[in-house]
């Protein structure tokens, strides 16, 4: 097969009309503009039987984004290769500032042919699905977290202080059905948001019975039951990771897996002089927080508590004895950073390295049985 068979096609992916490059192959093969298509199945399916007619091989690609992975879908089902590309991964020149779909989907097609795109993980219907509930769930979660926060302003902006510290329990809510206030307006405003922070509350309690639902029937589901099997891991945290990270098998380290979830630190070395910053940040910042709340409970000594030991019951016996050992591990930095004065979110922070580490062998085990 020669060269100029073989071709690379870019795709600038939009809600209505996608733009089309197609770069030859070669050094010296030429890269030209194919058009702008309407973005539905058919027009496409016609648009990608047109260009593969011409060429002995073609590639694909588009960035990953709000349209989803359908067109990803229907190049595999036609029996063509297609890359689903990382956004924050494409290089870019720092001096240009003009950006248009005809420029990025040539731009696309050119860094395609010059191997320079990162593909993403793309999951299949079943796995997109739990992982949709899963952001469904997240996004309720900072619903309630903003209702709640209204009314703490609200009440602190007039001036009345919960005597006590703990908020947002039983005792806290009749303490807000308590306050009286000489306008009827404000007693109407303060009613409003605590019945706004109980349909959130709602919204957030049903979901998360949903995933409950839906996850034994899942095909990942014997790994989400064995990560619950590590401290600070509860159902909501494991299927979380699971959804979000995908197929762990394609770490081929825990330290790969550290990176893609932006837990390592930055650099910026040069020559002899070695300068290492705060995290990177990188990656999947959904898991990174979670796993940086999940370290909060390595504070303690070491122990197995009555929840942990039935989850512990059904899981393998290598499972049980990582879990036990990033317990014992863990604990044990955790009380060495904070002797040395490190601060809570660093200490946290290092904490959640080490214990995506541990998922990461977790889940090679629940790979093995």
């Amino acid at each position: 097969m020669s060269d100029r068979r073989e071709a690379f096609v870019g795709i600038d992916v939009a809600k209505l009309k996608n733009a089309v490059a197609i770069a030859e192959a070669g050094r010296k093969g030429e890269v030209r503009f194919f058009g702008e298509v309407d973005s539905s199945d058919q027009s496409m399916r016609r648009i990608i039987q047109r260009i593969v007619g011409r060429f002995d091989r073609v590639h694909f690609c588009y960035e990953a984004g709000p349209t989803g992975y359908g067109l990803y879908r229907l190049i595999r089902s036609l029996g063509y290769e297609c890359t689903v590309v990382a956004p924050s991964l494409i290089p870019r020149k720092p001096g240009d500032r003009v950006k248009t779909n005809h420029r990025d989907a040539i731009s696309l097609a050119r860094l395609l042919r010059a191997g320079e795109l990162t593909a993403v993980w793309v999951p299949d219907e079943g796995h997109e699905a739990i992982r949709d509930l899963v952001r469904a769930r997240a996004a309720a979660v900072e619903t309630l977290r903003v209702h709640r926060q209204q009314v703490s302003a609200f009440m602190l902006k007039h001036g009345r202080l919960y005597p006590r510290k703990t908020s947002w329990t039983m005792r806290y809510l009749r303490w807000l059905q308590e306050q009286r206030f000489d306008h009827p307006a404000h007693q109407i405003a303060l009613q409003e948001m605590v019945e706004a922070v109980r349909v959130s509350k709602e919204r957030v309690e049903r979901l998360e019975r949903t995933i409950e639902e839906f996850v034994p029937a899942w095909s990942l589901a014997p790994l989400v039951r064995a990560l619950q099997a590590l401290r600070g891991v509860n159902l909501i945290i494991a299927v979380t990771f699971v959804t979000e990270v995908g197929d762990v098998s394609r770490f081929e380290s825990p330290r790969q897996l550290m990176g893609y979830l932006g837990l390592v630190p930055s650099e910026r070395s040069t020559g002899d002089s070695i300068r290492r910053g705060g995290i990177t940040k990188a990656g999947n910042g959904r898991v990174r927080h979670m796993l940086v709340e999940s370290a909060w409970t390595y504070r303690h000594p070491p122990k197995i508590g009555k929840m942990k030991l039935y989850q512990l019951e059904q899981a393998p016996p290598r499972v049980r004895e990582i879990a036990w050992k990033a317990q014992v591990r863990l604990t044990s930095r955790y009380r060495k950073l904070a002797a040395r004065g490190k601060r809570t979110t660093v200490i946290c922070t290092a904490i959640a390295r080490e214990l995506a580490g541990f998922m990461w062998a977790v889940a090679a085990e629940a790979r093995a049985a």
